[in-house]
């Protein structure tokens, strides 16, 4: 856990979320200014900042999150009308929280390139 990390916080329940899904490795949240009608963050618990900070051990973990995402998507019922899922990496990517994390959008058409 990183003392100035938001998403940590949020993790250790320091911070109040709505909860969507969790289990010892990950927590999955509704985002506070959502992009569509079901926007979700799924964070790992261990503070990782940003990918490039992923070890070769972190694939599981990855693939975990990837599972938990289309576990929501599915039980939300997007499963077949569609969704998206997206890491940002550093500024530049979007990325405005380092602690490594999945959004999960769906509930509107999401046109491409997203921005």
């Amino acid at each position: 856990m990183s003392n100035d990390c938001l998403f940590c916080k949020i993790a250790a329940g320091e911070i109040p979320a709505k909860v969507v899904r969790e289990d010892e490795f990950a927590l999955a949240f509704e985002d506070i200014v959502p992009q569509a009608p079901l926007h979700v963050l799924v964070v790992p618990r261990r503070h990782i900042a940003t990918l490039n900070d992923l070890g070769d051990a972190d694939e599981a973990l990855v693939g975990h999150l990837v599972a938990m995402a289309r576990d929501i998507a599915r039980a939300k019922g997007y499963e077949e009308s569609g969704y998206r899922t997206v890491f940002n990496c550093n500024a530049d990517g979007g990325q405005t929280v380092f602690h490594i994390h999945l959004h999960l959008l769906a509930g509107r058409s999401l046109a491409w390139p997203p921005g």
